[in-house]
């Protein structure tokens, strides 16, 4: 059963179609792009799939459970729970150390245990090569660091899915290679779906996977790079 499967979906804000008839499906362990130029609805697309655009024409089934189509509100915390999400920019809590972000979210998604929550932690920050920077502060970390913790912080839930928008986007060309290569060792280790936007095509060279392009208000599969990770 696929992660997401989008038939016949028209996506708009405010009236205005950014997309329409989306047809795509996501399957486990898919690493994937979105690409288009900007405008061209990639950021919508990622939002319908998180709830925070809402979807009124077609089918559009996330995790196999989740209509998107009229999601009550009420369900947005099971569904976000099971994705991690990652964005150009940061979105760490400046006033609170590594650790303290980490715990937050995981207060804040059921984890009554503090000895369970600390072993978590540790585990993400080893995963993402940053085992001894828990005590730091995000203003203390480089730009990569900061979006390492995070992908950490994204991961912390074992999601099924990995959506990010742009996550190399503010870094130098070697910092976001480190990352790409982290989140497709995510994508391997942690069997996570990973679908993510970029304007960057050398990383479709780079680190194959598949290709969703946005262009006159449709998306379309570029078969040609087409290419599951893990096989």
């Amino acid at each position: 059963m696929p992660i997401i499967d989008y038939k016949n979906v028209n996506i708009q804000i405010d009236s205005h179609i950014i997309l329409e008839d989306v047809t795509f499906s996501l399957n486990a362990g898919d690493f994937a792009y979105i690409t288009g130029a900007v405008g061209s609805g990639k950021s919508s697309l990622l939002k319908t799939i998180y709830g925070e655009v809402d979807i009124f024409d077609g089918e559009a089934i996330v995790f196999g459970e989740f209509s998107m189509k009229g999601l009550r509100r009420s369900k947005l915390s099971a569904l976000r729970k099971r994705m991690g999400i990652v964005f150009q920019d940061f979105q760490l809590l400046t006033d609170r150390s590594v650790n303290d972000n980490l715990e937050f979210v995981l207060e804040c998604t059921g984890w009554k245990n503090k000895s369970e929550r600390e072993k978590r932690i540790k585990e993400v920050l080893t995963l993402v090569d940053l085992p001894n920077k828990g005590y730091k502060m995000p203003h203390e970390l480089s730009g990569g660091e900061q979006q390492r913790i995070v992908i950490a912080r994204a991961i912390l839930n074992h999601p099924a899915l990995l959506l990010a928008d742009e996550p190399t986007g503010n870094l130098d060309n070697e910092t976001g290679k480190y990352i790409m290569q982290l989140l497709h060792r995510i994508c391997q280790e942690e069997k996570t779906a990973v679908l993510m936007i970029t304007h960057n095509e050398q990383w479709l060279t780079m680190f194959p996977g598949r290709e969703f392009n946005c262009k006159n208000k449709k998306i379309t599969e570029n078969i040609r790079s087409s290419l599951n990770f893990l096989e």
